[in-house]
């Protein structure tokens, strides 16, 4: 994706979120595929021993995979609707400090998009990793998303 796409989609992304806005969670990379968002550390997000709540990390998470939603299927959504269907969130670390959470596609855009066009509603994953500044990952989160056609 060039720079310009990634920023048009990068700023329509935060325009049309206001939670991820008012918890501060910005962009670390877009592409085709992926996507990286950070929470910074902030007292206000802090749970019972000192880290990011869980909720604050889910919205993280969820929000790098609808990321990639608009940056990779931008162009197929005047036909189809997206919808995350399921999510399941792993805590594996107390994290602390600062989050990233890098998300990426389960299945190729090629084949999503072919499904599409044979007038199925396709259904795919998007894992999403979450860590610390220094590597440690923290969490885990699968996201199942599908496009659903829109009725003719």
């Amino acid at each position: 994706m060039d720079a310009e796409t990634a920023e048009f989609v990068k700023s329509g992304f935060l325009d049309a979120v206001p939670f991820v806005r008012h918890l501060g969670i910005e962009f670390t990379d877009l592409d085709h595929g992926t996507a990286s968002m950070r929470l910074t550390d902030q007292a206000d997000h802090h749970n019972h021993v000192g880290g990011p709540h869980a909720g604050a990390m889910f919205t993280l998470a969820e929000s790098a995979s609808g990321a990639i939603i608009i940056g990779t299927f931008g162009d197929q959504l005047n036909r189809a609707v997206p919808f995350p269907t399921t999510a399941e969130i792993s805590f594996l670390k107390v994290a602390m400090g600062d989050i990233t959470a890098k998300a990426t596609l389960g299945r190729s855009r090629d084949e999503i998009v072919a499904e599409l066009d044979e007038g199925k509603r396709p259904v795919f994953p998007i894992e999403v990793e979450l860590s610390t500044e220094d590597g440690t990952v923290t969490g885990k989160m699968t996201i199942i998303w599908t496009l659903k056609p829109n009725r003719k």
